[in-house]
């Protein structure tokens, strides 16, 4: 790929895939990652995970994948040795050659410091969003939460077809999501697989039965002391009320008794609600990530 000794190559055995995790978690410590499981569950056409080698060592790693801000998603990572020698352009090239042969001809990407933010501009991206982080840190003694007159709260780990049954108010949620290119898309195969991985602290909240909020609770596969919390979302006719704080005030108090101790949520901007309510709960900003895109691929 235009380096000499460079290869660049797909990543496909359980060695290959726990380098590429590697990779990811070297260059984004505070982001949780996949299980070799769920990298391999994950099917969506044109989804593409690739190494980049040199000298037999590997230096650097790739994703290509469905967007929400265009219509493909690039991740060519270097590792912090092997910058500035060409290898993050050359796994650039090699996930734009791969989107352009799905037809796709407008490629989004998350950077997350000044580095990558002018890498990116370099090669033709513009940002187009930002996301905001937000932590949490759990303490042993998290106060029991109140009740909530007229609702129910229990967990997907109780009741796992509570997961699907709340899949309509996620819809909502998806739609609310404030990104510059229209409202975001899920599909219930992606919601069933990656959302409630940890389904005890994975709140649902009903009333009459019926499911009108869901607070979701994601693994840190390599850190059982941390998790992230997955989508947030209450039923628009119940908004208002402050059940969204009631769910993850539940949450916190699940984290606490099953030793974590850290949450990590992610805001796109333009949440402020959400955002004000992590607040609330004693969350506090760490960082921000922003979205670049690139058309004319």
């Amino acid at each position: 790929m235009g380096q000499p000794g460079l290869t660049i190559r797909i990543a496909e055995t359980d060695e290959d895939l726990t380098a590429w995790n590697h990779v990811r978690r070297v260059v984004l410590p505070n982001e949780a990652i996949a299980t070799i499981e769920q990298l391999r569950a994950n099917t969506e056409p044109g989804r593409l995970l690739i190494l980049a080698e040199w000298g037999g060592e590997v230096t650097g790693s790739g994703l290509a994948g469905d967007s929400s801000r265009a219509d493909g998603f690039v991740a060519p990572r270097t590792l912090p040795g092997f910058r500035r020698r060409g290898i993050g352009t050359a796994l650039l090239a090699f996930l734009l050659d791969h989107q352009r042969s799905f037809g796709r001809r407008s490629v989004s990407a998350s950077v997350d410091d000044d580095g990558s933010l002018a890498f990116a501009t370099s090669h033709d991206f513009v940002e187009v969003d930002r996301e905001i982080e937000q932590v949490r840190t759990v303490t042993p003694d998290e106060p029991a939460p109140e009740p909530f007159p007229g609702v129910e709260f229990t967990s997907v780990d109780e009741d796992p077809e509570l997961l699907r049954r709340a899949f309509p108010i996620a819809e909502q949620g998806f739609a609310d999501l404030v990104l510059t290119t229209g409202p975001a898309h899920v599909s219930l195969e992606e919601w069933l697989r990656d959302e409630a991985t940890l389904p005890g602290g994975s709140i649902v909240a009903l009333a009459d039965g019926e499911v009108v909020g869901y607070a979701g609770l994601i693994a840190w596969n390599d850190d059982a002391s941390r998790a992230e919390n997955g989508l947030t979302v209450v039923d628009r006719a119940w908004r208002g009320r402050g059940l969204a704080a009631a769910m993850k005030r539940r949450q916190l108090a699940w984290a606490a008794a099953n030793g974590l101790r850290e949450l990590v949520t992610w805001t796109q901007l333009g949440n402020e609600a959400m955002q004000h309510i992590n607040v609330g709960l004693g969350y506090r900003t760490r960082s921000m990530s922003r979205a670049v895109r690139r058309d004319a691929i």
